[in-house]
């Protein structure tokens, strides 16, 4: 959920503030789920979208920033790859990314910097769900022994 966030509102804070506002509409609006008109999974994202919607039309947030630019890591148009390259050649973060198999480097870069779901990675890596879930789970566990 924080992945579908992250690419809607563009800013960790808000799309984590999105995704807790998400669960607490879940819990207030539990009995309101009707399993007739679609899956529930289909429901707790629509809840998601609204919320996040909701958060980009509301002005007031935009005036906290004038420049959204050095905010993002990410430049357009970069790939992963060279998102690590731009990071600081002294970083803990770039030396344990270097660490990890390329394959699974590319992995948890397009997961955690493009906020793609795991099923959006398994099929940009043409690999089967579980493989790609398996890649992210155990790179991200090589990083935060690295880290450590």
């Amino acid at each position: 959920m924080l992945g579908v966030a992250m690419r809607l509102l563009r800013r960790r804070a808000l799309a984590e503030e999105a995704v807790h506002d998400t669960f607490v509409q879940i819990w207030l609006k539990a009995a309101s789920f009707d399993p007739s008109r679609g899956q529930a999974r289909t429901w707790l994202y629509a809840i998601l979208r609204n919320r996040a919607l909701n958060i980009l039309r509301d002005e007031s947030r935009t005036d906290l920033v004038d420049d959204f630019g050095p905010m993002d890591l990410k430049a357009p148009g970069d790939d992963a790859e060279t998102t690590v390259m731009r990071l600081s050649d002294s970083g803990a973060l770039k030396r344990c990314l270097e660490r990890l198999d390329p394959v699974r480097r590319r992995a948890i870069l397009l997961a955690y910097v493009e906020g793609l779901s795991h099923g959006e990675l398994a099929g940009r890596l043409g690999v089967p769900l579980g493989t790609a879930k398996s890649w992210i789970r155990r790179a991200l566990l090589v990083l935060k022994e690295c880290m450590a």
